[in-house]
């Protein structure tokens, strides 16, 4: 049977296909609109349909919207509750009512389409289902944290035989999600967008507010959890968009990183008491938080954590896909990676340089010359195969730098036009990790874990330490992605270091990468040395 799903209600607006049970397609808008999240400058607007990314992945199939069984919508507006606790009551019937009339909007999107066909799949399931029919194990226990669905902002549950059951579930307006983007918003940066730079920013301070934090957020031993009203002024002054941080901005932080991690592991525990399962699969958009992840990882009872690459509201697209999958009876597959989006074949690429008129080689081995340039210090531009669902660069849509020389965490920052306390990550051969890297699991092809960076390793690839010495690291499988396995080893040959920094192929504000025009505009106007696109490599003129 197939399967559509549609994420878009909240942001990320995202569709990912699902054909006889199989992860067909997955792909977010913003890759074509290149709206970074599908913002625009009405908050509305983030409900934008994904109708290009659900219209490639039916043409990846072969599929027309009539061809469909059903299709998932990541909402339930029924379950929405009127003026419900922290709700503005205006705002949440605008929001309502535009999902009601969802199956009715995409019908206009997808000529074709039977209404009739659409589901509302409830935010929270979907999240699950992304994580517990995703994961690569069957029986598992799920936790979703985000900042909020229809009225909960957290799932624990438990998938046996691809059955989910639901334990606990935290009501509106406690919500961890909701306290880091009001966290976020306070230190001068985007809410619901740069969490990730608060956490960078916790290893700069200490948590020293982690006391005060302790009797405002906690678990509640139900498995939920309770946040008071919290005024961050208390503990340290509010940043202006774009503004200087300092180091009491830092501390803060710190602590509520700290205590974030507190509250998971506490949750996780009581999980793991319930069901007595050893498998732990994570969703939801503080499921992207790479620290807490390995916190559990490291700390929890469980034995194995999996995250669901597309842990934020994008991922809500696949699992609602899988859902109702698993509803129809399909025997469901976990995905098979997350390089799910668009590809292009060589003719393909050859013709977009062609038409852009700019000088291009195709060298005998394109891993081996890629090796070759970042051995001499070059960074690349890396396009290759069908690019990445979720916010990750993993070797598809990737800047690649030599780890050897500190500078190049300042140039790569240069390069997306970012702030320089932003650390970049190494991607290294999942048979060498375990000598360099240590603390989080083994392999990590999804970058969505922290490793120790063992003390011998520090001084030869310093671009991707971080200042708490960690990294955030991606393995790479030659079985899986052997074009990247080859770069590594051709690069190890020259320079002695089984380990290549990459970050996204993006500059500020920009969403990354994902088709060959996109890839020749960045490396117009960004200091990129070198372009590999598929077998053709391009070199900046001097």
């Amino acid at each position: 049977m197939r399967f559509l799903g549609i994420n878009a209600i909240f942001h990320d607006p995202s569709a990912a296909l699902v054909v006889d049970g199989r992860t067909v397609a997955a792909a977010e808008e913003e890759r074509f609109s290149r709206r970074k999240h599908g913002k625009r400058p009405l908050a509305f607007s983030a409900w934008e349909l994904p109708e290009m990314a659900a219209t490639w992945c039916l043409e990846k199939a072969g599929l027309r919207p009539e061809d469909l069984d059903g299709v998932a919508y990541s909402y339930d507006p029924a379950l929405v509750v009127e003026n419900g606790p922290g709700q503005d009551g205006a705002w949440e019937m605008l929001r309502t009512a535009y999902a009601v009339r969802a199956p009715a909007f995409l019908a206009t999107a997808l000529p074709g389409l039977d209404p009739a066909q659409v589901k509302f799949v409830p935010h929270h399931i979907a999240h699950a289902a992304s994580a517990g029919l995703a994961a690569p194990f069957g029986d598992c226990a799920v936790l979703v944290c985000d900042g909020r669905g229809e009225a909960v902002s957290h799932l624990a549950g438990a998938y046996r035989d691809g059955e989910l059951t639901i334990l606990a579930s935290q009501t509106l307006p406690h919500s961890l999600g909701l306290m880091y983007e009001d966290v976020t918003e306070h230190l001068g940066f985007l809410r619901s967008s740069d969490e990730y730079k608060v956490m960078a920013m916790a290893s700069y301070g200490t948590p020293k507010h982690l006391p005060a934090l302790r009797e405002l957020i906690g678990a509640t031993g139900d498995g939920g959890f309770h946040i008071g009203p919290i005024d961050w002024n208390v503990f340290a002054k509010q940043v202006q968009r774009g503004g200087a941080w300092n180091g009491e901005h830092a501390d803060l932080a710190a602590s509520v990183q700290a205590r974030l991690e507190e509250v998971l592991l506490d949750l996780a525990a009581w999980l793991h008491d319930r069901t007595g399962l050893d498998r732990l699969a994570l969703a939801g958009g503080v499921a992207l938080n790479c620290v807490a992840n390995t916190r559990l990882f490291d700390r929890s009872p469980f034995r194995e954590v999996w995250v669901q690459p597309a842990a934020g509201d994008s991922g809500t697209a696949l699992g609602g896909a899988l859902h109702l999958a698993k509803t129809y009876g399909d025997p469901v597959a976990p995905m098979p990676g997350a390089d799910l989006g668009r590809g292009f074949t060589d003719a393909e690429l050859a013709a977009w340089l062609d038409v852009a008129q700019i000088p291009y080689s195709r060298p005998p081995d394109i891993a081996v010359a890629v090796a070759d340039a970042l051995a001499q210090d070059r960074i690349v531009a890396w396009f290759q195969g069908r690019s990445e669902y979720g916010p990750r660069a993993l070797g598809r849509r990737s800047l690649l730098a030599h780890p050897g020389n500190l500078r190049n965490t300042e140039r790569l920052n240069d390069v997306k036009g970012r702030e320089q306390f932003r650390p970049v990550a190494p991607m290294v051969l999942e048979n060498r990790a375990a000598e360099i890297f240590s603390r989080g699991p083994v392999p990590s092809p999804y970058m969505l874990f922290v490793h120790d960076v063992a003390p011998v390793w520090r001084d030869r690839i310093p671009a991707v330490v971080h200042v708490d010495g960690t990294a955030r690291i991606q393995t790479v499988s030659a079985g899986r992605d052997p074009l990247m396995a080859s770069v590594l080893n051709a690069f190890e040959s020259l320079t002695g270091l089984p380990v290549i920094v990459n970050t996204s192929l993006n500059t500020a504000g920009r969403p990354m990468v994902d088709d060959p025009r996109d890839a020749l505009e960045c490396f117009g106007s960004a200091p990129v040395d070198v372009l590999a696109i598929g077998p053709f490599l391009v070199r900046r003129s001097v």
